[in-house]
């Protein structure tokens, strides 16, 4: 009888498209703020924006409104819009997603929540986290990772780099779960095994990456299998 492949290190979840489908509230965010200046947001610019980082986002958003507001401006209304939105209403889970933290919950496998978006975002995703599954904040993830407070935010390999060191794990044995081209690029040069679940922009399969359609179905076990048939 073969003998069980461990579980991972770490499960290092993304969250915007991949935990939770925050990308129509950020849609709708970015529309409302593009609109005070004047400015008709579509999806093909949300497509260039998604997976961030903020930074990158409001440079965007600053060139499409011809220059008229300052990327301050425009991050400072993004982050206040975005935040009422994602705390007024309930979470709209990924498929699979809470399946998967569920059963590393109950498995004692550590877990980190590692976004792009700053801090008060991360946290009104994470306690509306902990609300839907009964437990505190601090027993759902082990680490959370927010885009301004790494000195470099996804496609670097800090953000998820830094997950690992807070849980003392080797980034190496982790498994990064992520949705974006972006999100991605940062998992695979942190060195973890990737699982892409494409969202909105379409990724191909390379080495240390899996690409799978939504995360129904997929287990821990199956997760340790890809470590350590990758490693």
């Amino acid at each position: 009888m073969a003998t069980p492949a461990p579980a991972p290190a770490a499960v290092l979840f993304d969250m915007d498209g991949t935990l939770v489908d925050t990308e129509e509230l950020w849609w709708r965010g970015e529309c409302e703020v593009m609109s005070g200046f004047g400015v008709t947001w579509t999806r093909e610019d949300q497509a260039v924006c998604l997976g961030g980082p903020l930074e990158r986002v409001t440079a965007y958003m600053r060139e499409r409104t011809g220059g008229i507001a300052s990327e301050r401006e425009i991050g400072d209304a993004l982050l206040g819009t975005v935040e009422r939105l994602m705390r007024g209403e309930p979470l709209a889970w990924r498929p699979g997603a809470a399946e998967l933290l569920r059963e590393c919950r109950a498995a004692g496998c550590p877990t980190a929540l590692v976004s792009a978006s700053h801090r008060p975002l991360v946290m009104a995703v994470a306690e509306g986290v902990a609300r839907d599954l009964g437990l505190p904040v601090d027993g759902i993830f082990e680490a959370t990772v927010a885009g301004d407070e790494v000195s470099d935010s996804k496609p670097h390999p800090e953000p998820y780099r830094a997950a690992a060191r807070l849980l003392g794990v080797a980034i190496e044995q982790c498994v990064v779960v992520e949705d974006s081209p972006t999100g991605v690029a940062s998992g695979q040069a942190s060195g973890a095994l990737v699982v892409a679940v494409p969202h909105i922009v379409s990724i191909p399969a390379a080495p240390r990456r899996v690409v799978l359609g939504s995360l129904e179905g997929v287990t821990l076990a199956q997760l340790g299998e890809w470590v350590t048939q990758t490693s």
